[in-house]
């Protein structure tokens, strides 16, 4: 191959693919800490939450930050979801600096690029990953003998790929991510930077820019609200409702996202279109967006995408820990019924040890995604309202809805206890996630498994105390019971009312006590 001719060394440039997002709203505090930690030499930080939160924008936005403060920082661009990207991603750095030595096609590239960023005479520069949410692909030797699948080179790789973005001097390393796991395994915990939903002034902000309608209004705060503050939700909204404009207003998108989840799932389903600086493998819908991820942990952590199923069905807020295992069951196989041990042993035997580490393991990846949220009391779990919402259309495109909805029933079933005085308040803690079970459209019916008969109560007339028989229905299908009346109290110091009543649960006698409004 005859030698390369000498080429003229560019001036610092910025690699990033994405125009400057002129309705871009500032969320100082978290550049602020982006800045901060980016001015240590040799930093690596971690922008991490749910996807559709704003990170990638976050990114971008800080980059043009730096250059007009800096012009003489470079700024790079890593499109870090795959290797094949990270790869493509390294040649183009490669071509645009005019590396030496890039055009022999036994070189390796990453090595290549690896150096010239290690050189500190090129001056300052920022390496942005973005979308890094598979440690493996970053954190792990290639396996032996696996080239690079662009080039057919076998030497491309010969280490973890995050090692080709040196720790220099000269250097700082940005990356994105929706699990925190993920990042823990690149940066240490106090480089890690949780970028949250929007405060409700910059969502209302940002919806009034997309509108173009500065004014604002009692539905646009009731609009990004009911859609949690979450940047890419409310410009899918605003996407939405500039295209069918003059048909349609905040005002009907609103009253449309709250009919039914039929119509909230073809809302969610529609891109966001140019109003979203994204990707073009990331979609601009968020639906899309966090269905990718539930797809991902079904994949690699059955049991916490089992976990997150029966979760979307209770109320969002305060979903204590003893309704999502059994505490009375732990002693016995989930799957056999046959007792378990109580430290795991070498004949196979399944373990209450066992359990609680998968159950801590499946709260530890939930989390770390940002689909659930660990509260001060750890036993007790928050979630977005959105989240629970795009879970179970999930699980309605994968048929599953029926199956997760009588195991929720099943949970309150189990948990709810008698009707004795001193176990009020225990039911006015479960009662939120008894309304949730109760489909509004059928009154106070709940649907269950056959085996658990008791499926319905209606509400007693109000009043402090009345009482009278309960009479037992059988739907055709023999799959729906009714309590046509029982025994009612009001519960001190409180709105809801305590009704009780006999029901028989399989094949045991048990009370059956649910907590509704009067």
């Amino acid at each position: 191959m005859p030698p390369e001719r000498p080429e003229t060394p560019t001036n610092p440039f910025s690699t990033v693919p994405f125009a400057r997002d002129l309705d871009f709203v500032s969320r100082d505090a978290l550049l602020r800490r982006i800045h901060e930690k980016s001015l240590v030499p040799g930093s690596r930080i971690a922008l991490v939450g749910l996807g559709g939160v704003g990170k990638s924008q976050l990114a971008i936005e800080y980059s043009y930050q730096v250059r007009s403060e800096s012009p003489a920082t470079w700024v790079f661009w890593v499109h870090a979801s795959n290797a094949a990207r990270f790869d493509q991603s390294f040649r183009s750095i490669a071509d645009q600096v005019k590396i030496p030595g890039r055009q022999d096609p036994k070189v390796n590239i990453l090595n290549l690029v690896e150096n010239w960023l290690r050189d500190e005479k090129i001056g300052k520069w920022v390496c942005i990953l973005d979308n890094v949410d598979d440690d493996q692909l970053l954190c792990s030797v290639p396996a032996a003998g696996k080239g690079d699948p662009i080039s057919g080179l076998t030497n491309a790789s010969t280490k973890p790929l995050l090692e080709y973005v040196p720790r220099s001097g000269n250097g700082s390393t940005i990356i994105t991510s929706r699990t925190r796991e993920v990042a823990l395994k690149m940066v240490d915990h106090k480089d890690l930077i949780e970028v949250q939903p929007m405060e409700r002034s910059q969502a209302l902000d940002l919806l009034q820019r997309k509108l173009a309608q500065p004014e604002e209004s009692q539905e646009s705060r009731q609009l990004v609200e009911e859609l949690e503050f979450m940047p890419l939700a409310i410009v899918q909204a605003a996407s939405y409702i500039r295209n069918r404009a003059p048909r349609c207003s905040v005002s009907q998108y609103l009253r449309d996202f709250r009919k039914n989840d039929l119509k909230v799932r073809r809302l969610l389903e529609m891109e966001a279109s140019h109003l979203y600086r994204r990707d073009w493998e990331a979609s601009n819908s968020i639906l899309v967006t966090w269905q990718i991820s539930f797809d991902y942990i079904q994949r690699t952590k059955p049991s916490a995408a089992d976990l997150l199923s029966l979760m979307s069905f209770f109320d969002r807020q305060g979903i204590p820990e003893s309704l999502l295992w059994a505490r009375g069951e732990t002693n016995r196989n989930p799957d056999t019924g046959s007792k378990l041990s109580d430290d795991s042993s070498d004949d196979g035997e399944i373990s209450v040890s066992d359990i609680d580490s998968d159950f801590e393991d499946d709260i530890t990846i939930l989390s770390a995604y940002s689909f659930i949220t660990v509260g001060e009391d750890t036993t007790i779990f928050t979630m977005h309202r959105l989240v629970q919402l795009i879970m179970r259309m999930w699980l309605e495109s994968h048929r599953q809805v029926e199956q997760w909805k009588e195991k929720f029933i099943g949970s309150l079933c189990q948990e709810f206890p008698t009707g004795e005085y001193e176990n009020w308040e225990k039911c006015r803690l479960l009662f939120p996630h008894v309304k949730c079970a109760i489909p509004p459209h059928l009154g106070l019916h709940l649907y269950v498994n056959q085996t658990k008969p008791v499926t319905a109560i209606k509400a007693c007339p109000n009043g402090d105390v009345q009482q009278s028989n309960a009479s037992e229905s059988f739907t055709p299908g023999g799959s729906c019971f009714s309590i046509d009346c029982c025994c009612s109290w009001t519960y001190p110091r409180s709105r809801d009312r305590i009704v009780f009543a006999d029901g028989i649960w399989g094949c045991a006698g048990a009370s059956l006590a649910y907590a509704i409004t009067s």
